[in-house]
């Protein structure tokens, strides 16, 4: 018996099952679609790759007669067949975000946009290197401070090496349930991109728990603004287009950004900044009360939902169907309440197969999200205000 090839297979196959099949319930069982599916999930080639070269060699070595060898080599088959599955729904996300865009900016956005939007999506780095983010005309200035609070309020920033003028900002805020995550984790892939092309990229560091508690980390958000209005000339920026972008509890604080401009609740000791934003972008949101409430005192308003207006800025949303742990529900009821209340545009992609976490790696999920936040933030910035 081949126990490496069984070894191999076995473990490919119980996270193929959790990618494909993505139980959301019981809770313990969604952690685990979450922690052993999103990788295959995403990159599910490199799955592939394994699964066929073990098992060629298995058989080239001979190993592939007894019994238990060919059970295994059906279990790779079978494991193989869910992967192609998964790939096939990370392409089919093209086609969703095209459609969300229509619906959200009209059949003609196109003829607005005045900027060369990419065609093909970067198939190399997909397919060979779906870890490698750098980009050779990109510059990383990292750990800039922000605050007063160490490491936890520190930024960097990504901008072309040939020092661009007047470019408009992209803040990112990370994920991690407002306990965990770092701001050089997750969305390098949107990032490095918006970078290459001319953006002024920022993400963030904040305060999490048990340092700080609500409304901290929206403090320190804030703060990010307030020093990008303070400092974007000096790095080629024009913090008059500045759009504000997260991941999980990330987004959740950046639709707060988007939904409390100058708000001062949010803004202790610097509430004269301008905190108003033009556009936010959110992925896989986290939309709800803040979970990290004492429970001795009362929470405060749904968040972002308790915040939605008449003015509230475009926002784009984007979800995986098979989102574990932030609900594809949850995103549905705050892009409902967004479009009843909200004057200004809302595009709303609901990503076939997709999990939490999908902005990890050069995907075909993520690419094509990419390139419709690249599309969506050219027709904000074409279309004048008042007029969507």
């Amino acid at each position: 018996m081949p126990m490496g090839y069984v070894a191999t297979t076995a473990l490919l196959a119980w996270c193929t099952f959790f990618a494909v099949v993505a139980p959301r319930r019981p809770r313990p069982l969604a952690t685990l679609s979450f922690w052993f599916g999103l990788i295959l999930n995403e990159v599910p080639f490199v799955g592939i790759y394994v699964l066929v070269a073990s098992t060629a060699l298995a058989a080239a070595q001979g190993d592939l007669d007894s019994t238990g060898a060919k059970v295994t080599a059906a279990v790779a088959a079978v494991a193989t067949i869910g992967l192609a599955l998964s790939a096939w729904q990370g392409l089919r996300t093209k086609q969703v975000v095209g459609r969300a865009l229509e619906e959200g900016l009209g059949t003609g956005w196109r003829d607005r946009v005045h900027v060369p939007l990419r065609r093909h999506r970067p198939w190399a780095r997909i397919l060979l290197l779906p870890v490698l983010m750098r980009r050779r005309d990109v510059h990383r200035i990292p750990n800039i401070s922000y605050g007063d609070a160490g490491r936890r309020n520190l930024l960097d920033i990504y901008r072309r090496r040939d020092a661009p003028q007047n470019a408009p900002v992209l803040i990112y805020f990370h994920g991690g349930g407002y306990a965990s995550g770092a701001k050089n984790r997750e969305a390098r892939p949107l990032l490095y991109r918006l970078a290459d092309q001319g953006w002024v990229c920022i993400s963030a560091n904040y305060r999490l728990r048990p340092q700080t508690t609500f409304p901290g980390h929206q403090i320190d958000a804030k703060k990010v603004i307030a020093w990008v209005r303070e400092h974007a000339s000096e790095h080629g920026a024009d913090p008059s287009r500045l759009f504000v972008a997260g991941s999980s509890a990330g987004s959740n604080m950046a639709a707060l950004c988007a939904l409390t401009p100058n708000n001062p609740m949010f803004q202790p000791g610097f509430e004269s900044a301008d905190t108003s934003v033009t556009a936010a972008i959110c992925l896989y949101g986290y939309y709800g009360h803040y979970f990290g409430d004492p429970p001795d005192e009362p929470p405060p308003p749904l968040q972002p939902q308790g915040y939605i207006h008449r003015g509230a800025p475009p926002f784009l949303i984007a979800h995986g169907a098979k989102d574990t742990l932030g609900t594809v529900e949850g995103a549905r009821n705050f892009v409902a309440q967004l479009r009843r209340a909200s004057e200004s545009t809302v595009v709303y992609a609901e990503l076939p197969g997709g999990q939490h976490s999908f902005d990890v790696y050069h995907s075909p999920r993520f690419e094509a999200v990419v390139d419709g936040v690249e599309a969506f933030a050219a027709w904000i910035l074409a279309t004048p205000a008042g007029s969507e």
